[in-house]
């Protein structure tokens, strides 16, 4: 395999495990919201981002930066490191 077939390999791979990373985060923090009887709407509020983008991030549908999941872990009261 010559080096331009391991870089296009590791670009096309790369984004399923991004996929993948995003899914588990928003299925931890699913379950951390419904374990302490919360909505959307309230870790949303708490958090300062929408309820939708809650929702995508829930879905891993879309990425959290490091500051919403700084805000995200405070609020639970779990390290950060939790999420991975």
């Amino acid at each position: 395999m010559c080096s331009t077939d391991i870089l296009l390999t590791t670009f096309y791979n790369f984004p399923m495990g991004i996929r993948k990373i995003q899914n588990e985060l928003g299925r931890k923090l699913k379950a951390l919201r419904l374990d302490r009887g919360l909505t959307q709407e309230n870790v949303a509020f708490e958090v300062d981002i929408s309820r939708d983008h809650l929702s995508n991030i829930e879905l891993g549908k879309h990425p959290v930066n490091i500051k919403t999941l700084y805000k995200l872990a405070q609020f639970f009261e779990v390290d950060m490191k939790y999420f991975f």
